[in-house]
């Protein structure tokens, strides 16, 4: 093992100050959220929470879900989020030294917010950038709060989606008959006239998908936002914040530190996860598994996220291992960029102004699908980065934000050395 990563990087007018593990990080999340997102660009969406909503579920299918479940579902967004929160003290403090930090950060957020929703509603209602964008606002204010009191405000968010999702599938069986069938046929189990209208949609035009995706995107950026995504969001952010400040992020504690994240993941996440799924199969996965069963991943894929952690930040502190690394770093420093993508070539293929393929790729086939888009945004980011200084959506978020058109490619060897 050598010692941490150095934060600089070679370019000292785009990069400087640039931490090289937290965007190695940031890069193996933007990957790691497809192996999840796949599922709602290619199948009916209660698909994505429901695997015996929609498709097969024989031999390898099984096996690709259950993959799915236990290494991906929540972890990776779990990632992202903390990395969010790291984000927000890391560039703040930076622009507070300038003095303009408060407005540039909500500058920023807002810009956000309306990239977000243009993605949502114009491209793929899955978007989570407008969830950040409003948690990255309201959290803000906290930054400086004691790293305890962050930590004990971040549980006490998480809990708070937790406790309603509980109550909620506790409470069930006392709903009128009526509450619980459309709960069921709008979100769990769809009749097949509802299935048949979601694939003639998006396997239709653009124009034909609009209305649905639009009504789907709506109901995220209300409802969800307000019963999971604010809570969740929110207070992994605020847990982001603390592991940012005690080196967690940018390879700095020790390799035991590393190892013990790893082994709380194998020890206590993945078992958790393990048992959740057992229970959903051996009940026939019922309206109850999207309520309560669900905590079992709820909470456990914390564990799982932070034992990606350490094995992310001991491969960027092993010098042998600095090769592999630089692509998921150029990844991450596009990540944005990269995400945008993802729904740019999955729906490419999916959706009927593309290949059309939408309801008729099978899980198996899915993640043939991912592994092409990771093959090509690993390469094609660390191609765009020789030449330029950002991804495209990151320099253009970034001129938007600072109310200026920032220089977007790299100046001559020469120039920056002052030849």
């Amino acid at each position: 093992m050598s010692g941490p990563v150095p934060r600089l990087s070679s370019d000292p007018v785009a990069e400087a100050g640039r931490i090289d593990a937290l965007d190695v990080l940031r890069g193996v999340a933007v990957l790691g959220i497809l192996v999840m997102n796949i599922q709602a660009f290619a199948m009916p969406l209660a698909a994505y929470y429901n695997p015996t909503a929609y498709g097969t579920l024989d031999g390898a299918n099984l096996y690709v879900w259950i993959f799915g479940r236990m290494f991906a579902d929540q972890k990776f967004m779990t990632i992202f989020s903390m990395l969010f929160g790291a984000s927000i003290v890391l560039m703040t403090e930076r622009a507070e030294a300038r003095g303009d930090g408060r407005r540039v950060h909500y500058r920023r957020m807002g810009w956000l917010l309306v990239i977000g929703l243009l993605h949502a509603h114009l491209l793929w209602s899955g978007d989570i950038l407008f969830v950040y964008a409003v948690c990255g606002m309201l959290v803000y204010p906290l930054r400086r709060q004691p790293a305890g009191r962050l930590l004990v405000l971040g549980v006490a968010m998480l809990a708070v989606a937790s406790a309603y999702s509980v109550v909620t599938g506790l409470t069930l069986p006392y709903w009128p008959e009526e509450a619980r069938s459309g709960l069921t046929e709008d979100m769990w189990k769809p009749t097949p006239e509802m299935i048949e209208a979601e694939l003639a949609a998006y396997r239709g035009g653009w124009l034909d998908q609009k209305p649905i995706r639009s009504a789907d995107a709506l109901a995220f950026e209300t409802y969800v936002l307000i019963s999971w995504g604010l809570w969740r969001a929110g207070g992994l952010m605020l847990i982001g914040m603390v592991l940012f400040r005690g080196g967690v992020f940018s390879a700095e504690r020790s390799p035991r530190f590393y190892l013990a994240l790893i082994a709380a993941a194998v020890v206590l996440g993945l078992p958790l996860v393990a048992y959740g799924i057992a229970i959903d199969f051996e009940r026939g996965w019922p309206l109850w598994s999207f309520f309560l069963g669900v905590q079992f991943n709820y909470w456990p894929s914390i564990a799982v996220s932070l034992g990606y952690v350490g094995v992310v930040m001991l491969a960027c502190r092993t010098r042998a291992l600095h090769a592999l690394t630089r692509p998921f770093a150029a990844v991450g420093r596009t990540a944005l960029t990269n995400y945008l993508l993802q729904t740019v070539l999955c729906t490419t293929v999916f959706y009927g102004h593309g290949l059309g393929w939408f309801g008729s790729v099978d899980r198996v086939g899915q993640a043939w699908v991912v592994a092409a888009v990771w093959a090509v945004q690993l390469v094609a980011s660390s191609l765009w980065l020789r030449r330029f200084r950002f991804g495209p959506a990151e320099w253009a978020w970034r001129s938007v934000t600072y109310g200026a058109r920032l220089p977007l490619r790299r100046a001559p060897e020469g120039e920056l050395r002052g030849a």
